[in-house]
């Protein structure tokens, strides 16, 4: 298949571009525009409690005043307030309101801080709109105003709340995903110049890679669009690493074929059908292990996860597609030119490192297998101390963010729950009204749950069968000490209900509580699912049951090695009190499905160098020999561009950009180099049990090997049979 892929695509290279061209134009001119949303509950589904909570209130209290920004006053002097500054915040908070700002539907005064320093104004929105880029630009507005009218007074006054952090993140997506796509683009086109010395092969991934992004969120779009799925801004920054990485892996494992068939004599464009025929499979494989990992994000029960996994399957599907048509049929129409000015590509190398780590794997397989599994076990020990946090506002932005600043304030100036209060909700089975004489037990008993403030009866619905119980927790809503007395609030909320009485529990950290529950569920889906059909994949390339067990136990060591690390630096290093909530999903999905990127490549060249007659110590060394550059290589970009990702500034993509660029580094330099080689080293022809696909078929050993110091002149795929039989 991939021989007459190759062949389709060099034969006419100008209709390959043309159609790639016209689809291009035709999907991003048509393609609708890609929504974004930072509302939390909305990640959830509406079997969860805070989400029945959320509908509850929307039914009952359709007109409840529910804050979505917070506008916080101190005295520039940092002194308690006067009675001319309360007057100045009450005219700011009338005049603010007579303004008709789009989304505002309320604007009321706040309570003063215990402590005579502060004082609010609370500003509600449309919550059909919550999380929506609408309420962003209302919070842009309601920042401007609110400081244009404290002018002239001692007031210095910032804008928090839900709306703001939308805001925020907006504007911190916006930086990080600049900084991100030059980093990513500096660091391709930098070590590509210093790979082949050749300008134009390091513009050329970038160009066309380039093309090929858009490409894929024009179809990322009308896939969001025709399943209604959610879509989140830290999204955009993921996929820009995603398509140029992953893009420059593909490109580079061509490319390095390329080059060697060429130094074997070849004929340009012969060159590069057998290029494609010898790598085409292992670049379809490794794809192929990477979209049925993403897409095992369906399972999800966060809407953003089910959101990211097809977006992201859909990137690398069109990266494939691109690198078995699009990039030979451009480089095949350019020809060797591709390396000018260099003259390296004429003569093969020594390889004088990785031929000399070839034979040291190949002299001590046993040793490098332990040496190299021993350091991954090391580093998963750091996972024992893993924690979560799920304040994703506060993960996505840097903590000198105005509405993050506010947030802080609000906690060391009122109750550290009062800024996200937690909502009981009580309301009759029968639909008869409530029995107002039982509130203050219950009330009573819900302020009675160790870690609450306070708890009271705020507000009835008209036809008095649903109740609204304020329960403000001593702690800040995202931490882990909430998320616990939250757990306790709704264990004494239900079980405490009046006789003929139901309850739910909202509110942020209900929220972050439910999260915490479809969290544990991906671990115990995702993972295992993404596995089974990583594994299957395996199987079917390497026609094996053995090889992919011992495959797939590699790279989750390189899994677990990469959480440790992580944990090791930014736990107990930095002192965050956890990781966000996501990302072992995401390191998990990355590492294990990229990381099987180099499995693939390494063993497929083990395999070819089998074939050739070589016993499984030698095959491991040459495959080490010739196919080490290309990991390495492929290794450090991926790595790199993912490292791009700790510029944006803010602990999410800060943590995953380490995480997934750490677990790179080391699934391409321990995995892919020394133990996968060294195992299947040991394991000899039983790891290919129950195929023969290492056994030489009618060739002897070393004979007509295009990476064994073939020499100009030789070229096994046009005169001699392939020894691996293979022919597409």
């Amino acid at each position: 298949m991939f021989r007459r892929i190759g062949n389709a695509v060099v034969r006419h290279p100008v209709w390959t571009i043309v159609a790639w061209l016209i689809a291009a134009v035709a999907i991003v001119a048509t393609a609708p525009s890609l929504p974004s949303n930072s509302d939390e509950s909305s990640f959830l589904p509406k079997s969860y409690e805070s989400i029945k909570a959320a509908d509850l209130q929307e039914r009952a209290f359709p007109s409840a005043f529910t804050p979505s920004a917070i506008a916080l006053y101190q005295r520039t002097d940092g002194g308690k307030l006067t009675a001319a500054d309360k007057q100045d915040i009450a005219r700011i908070a009338s005049e603010l309101g007579k303004k008709h700002i789009d989304q505002v539907q309320k604007v009321v005064p706040g309570l003063p801080s215990k402590d005579g320093r502060y004082d609010l104004t609370l500003v509600q929105m449309d919550s059909k709109n919550a999380g929506q880029p609408k309420q962003a630009d209302a919070a842009k507005v309601l920042r401007e105003d609110v400081k244009d009218l404290a002018k002239g007074t001692h007031l210095d006054v910032k804008l928090g709340g839900s709306a703001a952090q939308v805001l925020d993140q907006q504007d911190s997506s916006q930086r990080g995903q600049a900084l991100i796509g030059i980093g990513t683009f500096l660091i391709i086109l930098v070590t590509l110049l210093i790979i082949f010395r050749a300008p134009i092969l390091a513009i050329l991934p970038l160009v066309l890679i380039g093309l090929v992004s858009a490409v894929a969120n024009g179809l990322i779009a009308y896939a969001t669009k025709l399943f209604d799925l959610q879509a989140n801004s830290s999204i955009s920054s993921i996929l820009i690493v995603v398509l140029f990485g992953v893009g420059t892996d593909y490109f580079l494992f061509l490319m390095f074929r390329y080059r060697e068939r060429l130094r074997a004599g070849d004929e340009p464009k012969q060159a590069m059908v057998n290029a494609v025929d010898r790598v085409g499979e292992a670049i379809a494989s490794a794809a192929g292990a990477v979209i049925i990992a993403f897409l095992a994000l369906v399972l999800s029960t966060l809407g953003f996860l089910k959101q990211m996994g097809p977006a992201l399957a859909i990137a690398v599907a069109a990266t494939l597609v691109a690198g078995l048509t699009l990039i030979p049929a451009v480089v095949s129409l350019i020809g060797p030119k591709v390396f000018w000015p260099s003259k390296s590509w004429q003569r093969e190398p020594e390889n004088a490192r990785f031929a000399a780590l070839g034979r040291g794997v190949q002299r001590r397989p046993a040793l490098t297998a332990a040496v190299s599994g021993l350091v991954l076990v090391a580093l998963s020990l750091g996972t024992l101390g893993f924690n979560a946090t799920f304040d994703l506002a506060a993960g996505s932005m840097p903590k000198t963010k105005e509405s993050m600043v506010v947030q802080d304030e609000m906690q060391k100036a009122y109750s550290a729950g009062a800024a996200a209060p937690t909502d009981v909700y009580l309301s009759s089975t029968d639909g008869k009204p409530l029995d107002k004489a039982a509130f203050d037990t219950y009330a009573r008993k819900l302020g009675a749950v160790d870690g609450v403030a306070s708890a009271r009866m705020t507000q009835v619905n008209k036809g008095g069968t649903t109740a609204d119980f304020t329960v403000t927790l001593k702690y800040e809503a995202s931490t882990d000490k909430a998320i616990d007395v939250v757990g306790e609030v709704r264990d004494v909320a239900h079980s405490d209900a009046p006789g003929g009485t139901e309850a739910v529990v909202g509110g942020m950290s209900s929220i972050y509580k439910d999260i915490k529950t479809a969290v544990n569920h991906d671990y115990r889906t995702v993972f295992p699912v993404a596995a089974l059909l990583i594994m299957v994949i395996l199987g079917l390339l390497l026609r094996s049951v053995v090889a992919p067990w011992y495959l797939m136990a590699s790279v989750g060591l390189g899994f677990g090695a990469t959480l440790g690390a992580t944990v090791w630096i930014f736990q107990e290093g930095q002192g965050h009190s956890g990781l966000m909530f996501m990302l072992p999903v995401i390191m998990y999905l990355f590492v294990v499905a990229i990381g099987t990127d180099y499995n693939i490549l390494m063993i497929a060249r083990l395999r070819e160098e089998a074939r050739e007659g070589r016993e499984p110590r030698e095959a491991a060394g040459m495959a080490l020999r010739h196919a080490g550059p290309t990991v390495a290589a492929a290794g450090f970009i991926l790595a790199a561009t993912f490292a791009t990702m700790m510029l944006a500034g803010n602990a999410l993509l800060t943590e995953m950009g380490f995480a997934v660029s750490f677990g790179i580094a080391v699934a391409a330099f321990v995995m892919a180099m020394f133990f996968t080689p060294s195992l299947t080293a040991l394991i000899g022809h039983a790891a290919w049990w129950p195929g023969h696909g290492d056994r030489a078929q009618g060739a002897p050993v070393g004979a007509g090997s295009p990476d064994a110091g073939s020499v100009p002149g030789q070229n096994r795929d046009t005169v001699a049979p392939d020894p691996s039989g293979r022919r597409g």
